[in-house]
């Protein structure tokens, strides 16, 4: 099972709208097949798994890290192909929550004679396809936010000056959290000043992150790395009703797809424009801020998780905040989360937190 979840793993971030799954198969204690969502969502891991093994198949166990399929989509169910391929038993931690499945592709299985076996590896499993669930359930994708901050809580200099605050390990991990997430978002303020490209670099040729930009009126350069790359790598920019209609079209001009999103109070209303994302299929968000934006989400207890990474400078009270305005008046209403991880990244600090269930 531990193997199976590893290959899904593997998949975040290159199989939306479908879930990552990993499927190993097991025949007399030797692994004859393994498999892992392809990009794109399809083919799923478990007719990859059984196409590896072959004959080896039959009487085997498989091991999936979600709950086989039971809907004819653009493929088969896949709890029909390990039936037909005689699997003898499956073994798989959670239900799959899609409305389409939720239940019934063990109820398949067993009604075919195969033994089920279920809540192995639950907490890792849930972890792994959390941005599934989450836009299956609620129709949002799962948010990480990631803040590269001064011990002070700063992400600037007084004059903009940014870049680098963390060091190059730091920023190495960051392009590998990029990588296991659908898309990469910043606030129209940070595509201005910084001029970023958003994609994944240094881990060789691999598919790239949808690059989202929240900008109400859409009052960004179009001569920036994003606007000349737009047609290569997907450029979706989040605005509110009120973006000019030539802004618009210049946009869609340089291959840009235009979210047109609702406005909560001065902004852009990020629970509407995350649950557009999910209609489009995303299920794993990384922000990058701004300080406004990243205020934003938080304010709406819409990071699931969060990541810091500090360094060992302080820039003090003159230098510009990693947060934005929150509202915050009383201690009880202030957002939190639980520590999970925490360790050293070169010279830097990577705390990991999640959001309370």
């Amino acid at each position: 099972m531990s193997l199976a979840l590893a290959l899904g793993r593997r998949g975040l971030g290159r199989t939306w709208p479908n879930p990552s799954v990993g499927c190993v198969i097991v025949r007399d204690g030797r692994i004859v097949g393994r498999g892992v969502t392809a990009p794109g969502g399809r083919p799923h891991a478990e007719p990859q798994a059984l196409a590896q093994a072959g004959k080896a198949a039959r009487g085997a166990t498989a091991y999936v890290s979600l709950e086989p399929c039971a809907h004819h989509g653009q493929t088969p169910p896949c709890a029909d192909a390990l039936v037909a391929a005689g699997i003898t038993r499956v073994v798989a931690p959670l239900t799959d929550g899609d409305p389409r499945v939720n239940g019934a592709g063990f109820a398949r299985l067993r009604g075919a004679g195969v033994e089920v076996v279920t809540g192995l590896c639950t907490d890792q499993a849930a972890e792994d396809h959390a941005g599934f669930f989450l836009r299956v359930g609620q129709g949002r994708p799962m948010v990480t936010l990631k803040l590269a901050q001064t011990l002070d809580g700063r992400i600037a200099t007084a004059t903009g000056e940014s870049q680098w605050i963390t060091g190059p390990e730091a920023r190495a991990q960051v392009h590998l959290m990029r990588a296991t997430h659908d898309a990469v978002l910043v606030g129209g303020g940070t595509a201005r000043a910084d001029d970023p490209s958003l994609n994944v670099r240094g881990l060789g040729a691999m598919p790239q992150p949808v690059r989202l930009v929240a900008s109400r009126k859409l009052d960004l350069p179009t001569d920036s790395v994003l606007a000349r790359t737009a047609r290569d790598i997907p450029v979706w920019l989040l605005h509110g009703p009120d973006a000019p209609g030539d802004r618009r079209e210049a946009w869609r001009v340089l291959g840009a797809e235009l979210v047109d999103c609702g406005l909560k109070g001065r902004h852009i209303d990020m629970g509407e424009a995350l649950r557009a994302l999910g209609d489009r299929g995303l299920t794993r968000v990384f922000c990058e801020g701004g300080g406004d934006l990243a205020a934003s989400l938080l304010s709406a207890g819409l990071v699931d998780r969060l990541v810091v990474f500090s360094a060992g400078m302080a820039l003090g009270a003159e230098g510009r905040p990693a947060l934005g305005a929150l509202g915050v008046e009383a201690l009880a209403d202030a957002p939190r989360f639980n520590l999970r991880e925490q360790r050293r990244v070169g010279a830097d600090v990577m705390q990991v937190w999640t959001a309370p269930a």
